[in-house]
């Protein structure tokens, strides 16, 4: 991986879009050095449609499709580095799997009942965040992006990967090792949403504009309950730091949803609704908002910092 620029860590094939999408190709777009590292293969994750649905089960198999998948969303993003985690910071490790879930409400996941042998949450924390602050000290990034502690919903993988990343970063700041000396990340960001702009979001779903763009395809989709219970990526308004402006990227970041076939549907760009620029749903059926900002909490560093490319601005 070449030295530099944006580094963002996620825990399955789709992540990267769903979650910075818009920052991915903000930075590409920019001519700036972006890499992706994914933490599994999503051996465990659902199937959408009956084409692929054999592949649900089959982990090997749904591994494969996903890498493939994968390579498809980063092309469409821009991002020409990626790696995954247990290939990463020297030798081949054992197999980092999915560990699976379960949804326990709307829009939020929880551990599954059976954790198969290789899961990615029972890999012991240093061993998987030294081989990530290996990349990161031969890297020397300026930016490091990740989800909040809550796995934006609840993923176990996903929280994984955010104490992971967060103990990677830490030792690449104080650890030097054979190949590289120590290295402090300038800035760490937490993908994050406000709470004001995500209820707005989930209401705006059952406005006109998404039914008209879904058509007759939006049989068998739910809307969400924009007064249900948030999930653990909506945060206080107060606590966006820096936004990254959607609808200049919208056609990649929708490109790269399209290419996880197996894990999204019902993608639409949306226009003239105002917070909302695209829509899709998950395996669960429930369709989910695109907002006109992809936003971040900086926990690390100042923003000045930086050089953020344009499109990239703080939070007022």
């Amino acid at each position: 991986m070449t030295s530099g620029g944006l580094v963002a860590v996620h825990a399955h094939p789709d992540d990267e879009t769903l979650t910075t999408g818009a920052l991915l190709a903000t930075w590409a777009a920019a001519g700036r050095p972006v890499a992706v590292v994914t933490c599994t293969r999503g051996e465990r994750g659902e199937v959408i449609g009956a084409e692929l649905a054999h592949l649900e089960g089959d982990g090997p198999a749904l591994a494969e499709h996903r890498e493939r998948e994968l390579a498809g969303a980063l092309t469409a993003l821009g991002v020409r580095e990626h790696g995954f985690l247990d290939a990463l910071g020297g030798p081949p490790a054992r197999r980092f799997e999915d560990s699976g879930m379960a949804w326990v409400g709307a829009g939020r996941a929880g551990r599954a009942d059976e954790v198969p042998p290789g899961a990615f949450v029972g890999v012991d924390l240093d061993e998987a965040a030294e081989r990530l602050a290996r990349v990161l000290r031969a890297r020397r990034p300026e930016v490091v992006a990740t989800y909040e502690p809550g796995g934006g919903y609840g993923h176990p993988d996903h929280v994984r990967t955010h104490e992971v990343t967060q103990r990677a970063v830490e030792l690449a700041g104080v650890r030097p090792d054979e190949a590289s000396p120590a290295f402090a990340v300038p800035v760490v960001l937490w993908a994050v949403q406000g709470r004001s702009a995500l209820r707005r979001g989930l209401r705006d779903l059952g406005g006109g504009a998404v039914l008209a763009a879904l058509g007759s395809s939006r049989a068998g989709l739910q809307l969400p309950d924009p007064e249900a219970e948030l999930p653990s990526v909506a945060v206080p308004d107060d606590q966006l730091d820096l936004a990254v402006d959607v609808l200049p990227v919208r056609d990649r970041v929708l490109a790269a949803l399209r290419a996880h076939a197996t894990q999204v549907q019902a993608v639409r760009a949306i226009d003239h609704q105002p917070g909302l620029v695209a829509c899709y749903a998950l395996s669960n059926r429930i369709l989910a908002p695109v907002l006109a900002a992809e936003t971040y909490r900086r926990v690390t560093g100042s923003a000045e910092a930086v050089v953020w490319p344009a499109g990239v601005r703080p939070v007022a």
